[in-house]
């Protein structure tokens, strides 16, 4: 084992908006081991796994990739792509793997060898170990999953762990498109399998996994590099306005947890209840202290989403002071009219008001409810089996609005104003049905690895 490796990452999710070329252009002038980059997430929703589509243009997509593989190629180094094209599924690694070949025939690249992972799992294989008495264990509050929860599931991938990244680096793998990975998991693999520590490792990933969010001031998209030895990782930013500092880096470890001390991956969790943070130099901080527990049973997530409806979207906007105060009657009134004709919600349709100004953002937690702005945006959906359905009731939901019957009002018109006439039409809806974790005797059992030799 080397006494140190060192990892750019360029981006937290690869395609959603380019990746910036002057700090990734730095860091590689750095001493670099490789160039590792996560490219999808739960953030985006259950939609782009449920229809099996990318959310992140092609155009934004082949950008980072082309940025990255000649990068990565030049300097001989590997270069390691997972949750490939939003999320995951198969056809993300399809497509990332043809955008590989496409981009080595037109720089002609010399030859090298890809490695192609998939991760999706049929609804038939997770049916098959449940009737065979496997528990599918609920995650944040979730019940164990049900037959009638996954017949409702249109799509699933495995989170993989490192060992199927490792396994294709072991295979001689130059570059790696992976499915639905572990965030951390990218940049742990290269370090376990050069021989660092499982808890040095885990770090790194989970420091580098969101790229400049670890740094100050906030920049999107920028370029860090992690460097990780026996005892610690330092974590410095490449972007001559950014620095990771011990506040930066260490309140990184709160983004997106319920919990700052604890990182579950599959087989394991990263304990940072000891983390020490050190600022070495004006734009480095390192960091120790951290430990790894594997877990008695390997476990990995499963993750699934289910189509719900056809989406319909109008927009409107209130400006009077009398009908802002009376909000909810007026949106009560509305949603009365729509029942008249269509009935209680549920099967048939479901209706949501989203009230910008007031609690369009956080809903019910949000704590200045009952103080809105001085002008509201309503943002009215309705979901429905069929589109011409979805259509209708949200225009009538929409619509209703002018007419709500509120005591004391003297006028006729201003009650609201539409940004446009039309109910425009949205994706269709679909929902999150699994969020389950499922014991494995072998790590590698819902992963397949495919290699290639990809010549100019």
């Amino acid at each position: 084992m080397s006494e140190r490796m060192s990892i750019l990452s360029p981006t937290g999710h690869l395609g959603f908006t380019p990746i910036e070329r002057g700090s990734f252009e730095i860091g590689l002038t750095r001493r670099l081991d490789a160039i590792v980059a996560d490219s999808g997430s739960c953030d985006i929703g259950p939609q782009p796994l449920g229809a099996d589509e990318h959310c992140s243009p092609e155009e934004w997509q082949r950008h980072d990739l082309e940025l990255m593989l000649l990068a990565a190629r030049r300097l001989g180094v590997p270069m390691i792509v997972g949750s490939a094209s939003d999320a995951g599924t198969d056809r993300g690694v399809h497509q990332y793997a043809e955008i590989i070949r496409e981009l080595a025939r037109r720089h002609g690249l010399a030859p090298f060898t890809l490695a192609s992972i998939f991760s999706e799992v049929s609804r038939d294989e997770v049916s098959r170990r449940m009737r065979g008495g496997v528990r599918v264990e609920g995650l944040d509050g979730r019940r164990d999953l049900t037959p009638e929860v996954l017949a409702r599931t249109d799509r699933l991938v495995a989170v993989m762990g490192v060992e199927p990244i490792i396994q294709a680096l072991d295979q001689g793998a130059d570059v790696v498109v992976a499915g639905r990975s572990g965030d951390s998991c990218l940049f742990a693999a290269p370090a376990i399998r050069a021989g660092f520590p499982e808890a040095a490792s885990y770090y790194l990933g989970k420091v580098l996994e969101c790229a400049s969010f670890a740094a100050e001031p906030f920049m999107g998209k920028e370029s860090i590099i992690g460097t990780v030895t026996a005892d610690a990782v330092s974590v410095t930013a490449m972007h001559p306005g950014q620095r990771c500092t011990v506040a930066s880096v260490a309140s990184h470890a709160m983004y997106e947890r319920a919990s700052p001390f604890f990182e579950h991956v599959a087989g394991g969790v990263l304990d940072m209840t000891h983390c020490r943070y050190e600022q070495i130099d004006e734009r480095t901080t390192r960091v120790s202290g951290f430990e790894f527990r594997r877990d008695s049973v390997y476990r990995i997530k499963l993750e699934g989403a289910g189509r719900v409806g056809e989406r319909a979207v109008s927009i409107a906007g209130i400006r009077d002071p009398y009908t802002i105060r009376h909000i909810d009657d007026v949106i009560g009134w509305a949603r009365s009219k729509v029942q008249e004709r269509w009935g209680e919600p549920g099967g048939r349709y479901q209706l949501y008001y989203h009230v910008y100004g007031r609690d369009g953002v956080m809903g019910p937690s949000e704590p200045r409810r009952d103080t809105p702005a001085h002008e509201l945006c309503l943002v009215v959906e309705a979901v429905a089996p069929r589109w011409e359905d979805a259509e209708v009731i949200c225009a009538l939901g929409t619509r209703n609005l002018f007419y709500a019957r509120l005591p004391e009002v003297r006028g006729t018109a201003g009650t609201a104003a539409l940004m446009m006439d039309e109910v425009l039409r949205g994706k269709p809806g679909y929902e999150w049905t699994v969020n389950h974790v499922l014991p494995l005797a072998d790590p590698l059992e819902l992963t397949t690895v495919k290699l290639e030799v990809v010549a100019r």
